[in-house]
């Protein structure tokens, strides 16, 4: 099980939008093969900084996904709306 963490740094007036593109994407990508769940988290004092939070059944599934026709749609969207690089990471779980 992988667990793949998103920060994204979204413009001040743009976060209704980044909003909206997520509520929009959300069920496709949970729908993609491999994806076991996928949300959004708001910080609670940056009110314009984000992260997604996606687990996947392996490496290769997240993999798969970062190469659809549907990442291809959702990613571009979402650089637009960027104040700043946003930062990815992959975890393994290992203690429950």
């Amino acid at each position: 099980m992988i667990t793949r963490i998103v920060k994204l740094t979204i413009q001040t007036d743009r976060v209704a939008d980044f909003v909206a593109l997520f509520t929009t994407y959300q069920s496709d990508i949970a729908r993609f093969p491999g994806c076991q769940r996928v949300e959004l988290l708001a910080d609670v004092e940056e009110r314009n900084v984000f992260v997604t939070l996606s687990e996947w059944e392996s490496a290769e599934a997240l993999n798969a996904y970062r190469k659809s026709e549907l990442f291809g749609k959702v990613w571009p969207a979402t650089k637009l709306l960027f104040a700043a690089k946003p930062e990815a990471r992959s975890f393994e779980r290992k203690i429950n």
